[in-house]
Parts: C-alpha cells; sequence; structure tokens
C-alpha cells in the first residue's frame, strides 16, 4: 500500500505498511479501485452531459463513494466491496445511456471496461495497477498536482454529499467533480491545466460549503450565541460525533421522551447554536470530550451509547466496541451500521447502560458565531477597528491531530495581543476551547465559528469587513493560521487560494503530496507560509 492523504502520515512521507489512521493495506487497495472505477464513471458522465444526459442517482453515488475513501471514514471491506459492486453498475448504465443518445466517450481508459474480480481478494490484487504510485514514469510534479486535486476532490464531495443529504444541490457541483475526476485518466494535460483544476477546486469546494450551511441553517434556523454546558446530567446518556446533524436530529428525535440525555462530540459541538434543535428537544443537553483524535480515551469513560456519524472514527477499544454505532458513511468491521431512520439498537444500548449515576459541574463554552450572528454587531466591530481597541483578527482553525507539535496553535492564540479577536472553527479548537480571553467592547475575544464547512461563514466576514473598509480580504488586520489533518481541510485551503488570500500560514507540518517545485509555486504566488513559532510568526505578522 501507499498512501499520503493526511498530514500525519509515516516520516511525512507515506503509509506503506498499515495506515496511521488504522487503514489496512487491504482496505487501501480497495480504495485505490474504487476511485479507478469512480473515474470511469465520470468519464462516461462527462460525455454524458454533451448529449444533455446528467443522472441524480449517479451523481450523488460518485460523491458518496468518493467520501468514503477520506482519512478515517470507511475501514470495513466488505462495505467497500458492496460500493465496488454499484460503481460497476452505475458505469455501466451510463456508458449505455450515453450510445443510446448517440454520444461517444473518447477515452481509452480502462476504468471504462474493467470487470471486477469475483472475491477481494482478488479485487486486492487487482488494484494494484491503481495505487498511487503506481506509475513510476509520470513527471514528479505532474503527479503532486494530479494528487492534490485527487484530494481536494475528496473534500468537495464530502461536502456535497452532506448538502444533498438537505436537497441543497448544485448541478454545477456535480459537473465539476466528474470533469476533474475524469481528468485523472486525461494523459494530454500539462501542469497548468492541472494547477487551474485545483484552483476550481477551490471555487467548487465554497459552493459545497454554502450549500451545506443554507441547507443546516433551513432545517435548524441560523446560529446564534449559545452557552453550552460542558458538564453532565444525571441520567442514561448518549454520544454522537463525526459531522452529521441530520444524524444527530435523528438521534434526538428517537431519544425523545425516554429519559436519555444527549451529548456531542468533536465536531457535532457547533450543533448547539442552532436554535431549532435546541427549542425542539430539551434533552439535548452539553458537550462532552475534544476533538476525534482523543475518542478512545473519552469513548472508553462515557457511561452511555455512542453514534459515529459521518467520518472521524479510530479502531474502538474492546472496553467499549459493544456501545459504540456508525451510521453514513463511516464503518469499522465489527461494528454496528445503522440507518438514521432505525436508531432502535442505539437507544436499547444507551438503556442498559449506567449514564450518570448524579450531576456533573463543569463551565460553559460559547459557540453560535456564525456570519450573520457575527455582522450582526459589525457596526461595533468597525468602530472597535477605528477607534484602536480592536487591532487584529487572526482565523485559527482547522483540523486537530496527534502531534505534539499541534500545540504551536494554544500557545499561539494565548499569545495574541488583548486587543485581537480570534475567530475558530473545525475541531482545531480544541487546543484552546476552555481558554477565557474577555471581551472588547462587550464581543468576545474568541468566537466560535462553527464546523469545518463553516469556512464558509469565516469568508462572509472577511468580505463583510473589506467592504466595510472598502479594501480587499488582504488589506484586512486579518490573519489566517490554518491546522490541517484530512482532505476537507485541503479543499478549505484551496478555496482560500482560489480567493487570492495571501500570507496563509499552515501547519503542523506541509502535506507530503507537494512536492518542492509546486509548493515554490504556492509560496510565490500566494506566499503559503509554513508554522514557525507563535512568538515568531505573531512578531512578523503584527510587524
Amino acid at each position: 500500500m501507499f498512501c499520503y492523504q493526511c498530514e500525519q502520515t509515516v516520516g511525512g512521507k507515506g503509509c506503506t505498511r498499515k495506515g496511521v489512521c488504522g487503514k489496512t493495506p487491504e482496505v487501501a487497495a480497495l480504495q485505490d479501485l474504487l476511485i479507478h472505477t469512480l473515474k470511469g464513471i465520470s468519464i462516461a458522465a462527462v460525455a454524458g452531459r454533451k448529449v444533455k444526459i446528467s443522472d441524480s442517482a449517479t451523481n450523488h453515488f460518485v460523491c458518496m463513494a468518493l467520501f468514503s475513501t477520506l482519512t478515517n471514514v470507511e475501514f470495513d471491506p466488505y462495505r467497500i466491496e458492496d460500493l465496488l459492486q454499484e460503481s460497476i453498475v452505475f458505469r455501466d448504465k451510463m456508458i449505455k445511456s450515453v450510445k443510446t443518445a448517440g454520444g461517444t466517450i473518447a477515452s481509452d481508459s480502462d476504468s471504462l471496461t474493467l470487470k471486477l474480480k469475483p472475491s477481494i481478494e482478488g479485487m486486492v490484487k487487482q488494484a494494484k495497477p491503481y495505487g498511487l504510485m503506481s506509475d513510476p514514469d509520470i513527471d514528479p510534479d505532474l503527479r503532486s498536482l494530479q494528487h492534490m486535486l485527487l484530494f481536494g476532490l475528496k473534500g468537495v464531495a464530502a461536502y456535497t454529499d452532506h448538502a444533498a443529504e438537505h436537497g441543497q444541490e448544485d448541478e454545477g457541483n456535480y459537473e465539476y467533480i466528474e470533469r476533474a475526476l475524469a481528468s485523472l485518466e486525461d494523459k494530454s494535460l500539462d501542469a497548468n491545466a492541472y494547477l487551474g483544476l485545483v484552483l476550481e477546486c477551490g471555487k467548487v469546494n465554497l459552493r459545497a460549503m454554502e450549500l451545506l450551511s443554507l441547507g443546516n441553517s433551513h432545517a435548524y434556523g441560523d446560529p446564534v450565541p449559545t452557552k453550552v454546558p460542558l458538564g453532565a446530567k444525571k441520567g442514561k446518556a448518549i454520544l454522537v460525533s463525526g459531522h452529521d446533524f441530520i444524524d444527530l436530529e435523528a438521534v434526538l428525535a428517537a431519544s425523545a421522551g425516554k429519559d436519555i440525555f444527549v451529548y456531542t462530540h468533536g465536531e457535532m459541538l457547533p450543533s448547539h447554536g442552532y436554535p431549532k434543535l435546541k427549542a425542539r428537544f430539551p434533552h439535548f443537553y452539553g458537550h462532552y470530550g475534544t476533538a476525534w483524535q482523543n475518542q478512545k480515551k473519552e469513548f472508553d469513560t462515557f457511561p452511555g451509547a455512542i453514534l459515529m456519524t459521518s467520518n472521524c472514527i479510530q479502531k474502538p477499544k474492546v472496553t467499549y466496541k459493544k456501545n459504540i454505532f456508525t451510521s453514513g458513511t463511516v464503518g469499522w468491521p465489527g461494528v454496528t451500521h445503522l440507518n438514521k431512520n432505525n436508531l432502535g439498537p442505539l437507544i436499547e444500548r444507551a438503556l442498559e447502560l449506567p449514564g450518570y449515576s448524579e450531576d456533573k459541574k463543569d463551565m460553559e463554552i460559547l459557540v453560535g458565531f456564525g456570519h450573520k450572528a457575527v455582522l450582526g454587531v459589525a457596526d461595533k466591530i468597525v468602530a472597535g477597528v477605528k477607534d484602536g481597541s480592536i487591532g487584529h483578527f487572526f482565523l485559527v482553525g482547522g483540523c486537530d491531530g496527534t502531534r505534539k507539535t499541534r500545540n504551536y496553535y494554544t500557545e499561539f492564540v494565548e499569545k495574541t495581543p488583548d486587543n485581537s479577536i480570534v475567530l475558530t472553527l473545525a475541531c482545531g479548537k480544541f487546543q484552546f476551547f476552555r481558554h477565557q480571553f474577555g471581551e472588547i467592547n462587550g464581543i468576545p475575544r474568541l468566537l466560535d465559528v462553527g464546523q469545518c464547512n463553516d469556512a464558509h461563514s469565516a469568508v462572509q466576514i472577511a468580505v463583510a469587513l473589506a467592504k466595510a473598509f472598502d479594501t480587499d480580504v488582504n488589506g484586512l488586520p486579518l490573519s489566517f493560521i490554518i491546522s490541517w489533518y484530512e482532505q476537507k481541510a485541503v479543499a478549505i485551503l484551496y478555496s482560500l487560494l482560489y480567493l487570492d488570500i495571501k500570507d496563509v500560514h499552515l501547519g503542523p507540518t506541509l502535506p507530503a503530496f507537494v512536492t518542492p517545485n509546486i509548493l515554490n509555486v504556492l509560496v510565490e504566488k500566494y506566499n503559503l507560509t509554513p508554522n514557525g513559532t507563535p512568538e515568531g510568526d505573531l512578531k512578523k505578522i503584527l510587524g
């Protein structure tokens, strides 16, 4: 196997024996094969659009299946086998539709004709020609750009899949995703073509995040500043982790009236800021734990049932494996997978487990500072900048992870000046979410914008402030300090580059899939900057 799509890849080079995430060589091979069959579907879909054919079910499948190959999502080889079988059905159906409509498919890629072997073992062997490093003759910089595109597409597919659950879709996004996947089989494209597709990936990702934001707001109301208890209530308990608010809503509905309190974990924390969820479900109580990488310790001590939605799962410990369930795209061998319309086993397990024997006191934190909430006090922000009480804005967010060097983000935020405001989003916030930073003119110095997809909100805030000061985003006293781990963060980085935002600080390490030559292009064009030290970087930023 070879995989280097995440920040924690072995030695900063690549996982070759087993994934740091827990991915086996078998699963890695099946995912490589699945991506290849998705390229075949996409080549046919591109040809289909030329004869006015676009199939909704096919579009949805491509995004969901690509999402399943994102880091910490699908680890069950039998579920991947099912996706592979489905992919061939979708591919052949699309090819037939194109030909029936009088279209032609001008590609000699074997992704259009590949027939799956009859066993998982056979498919694993079949995948060998389709691994990330299977072509030893390709120019390293060209391969780097292709992999940048592929990994960014995984992030866009994840957001597109989530948005589609809400009924929020854009045909243009599906057209791009399939065109970009198909391009990975086009030997005529050069580095400039792929760089253009990478930047277009950033553009499309902005739209995907916007659609997901619209879906969440239409379903649950616009986020509002909300205090979230970090303690617990006496009673039975369910913990919901991952990213999927629709699955959270299903858990809340299924557990209503059963004397069960529901808690969030990881990136589900921002859900407390959505007023319709809080109003409908009084048993939706508080937040437990921190980010995804601490789940083994945190899930082991949680006294109730656990649902992992969408992604960010780690290998469950034996001590809590009977207590954890999965839903949506995420899966682990031996863990019961549930449909959100049938959560009975989760509820039953919660009632069997002890829950909390008494109330547990802890602090409260604030969430719910989406762009509408922040821009609601834009007059105070503008006045604060003009009178000097607000000197700088920092967006410090992205993925959390296990590297000790991620304490850079804790130290950075702790050292920000008292006259600065820190916006944060995604699970990177857990490096400092318990810290109390006070207020400026009644505005909290730490503003939790939301989940990783709420980078859309952060962009809206930045654009609105730029307009208020008659400048562009680069002209604002605003710095982007981004931590990355998996492919949604990669797509967000591309969105910042597409917006021509300069001087983004990226860490804790740079992506292994970006060659020195390609990195030089990004540094020269965008001044993309690797992390230094918190003190040194703050000094450079603030002059």
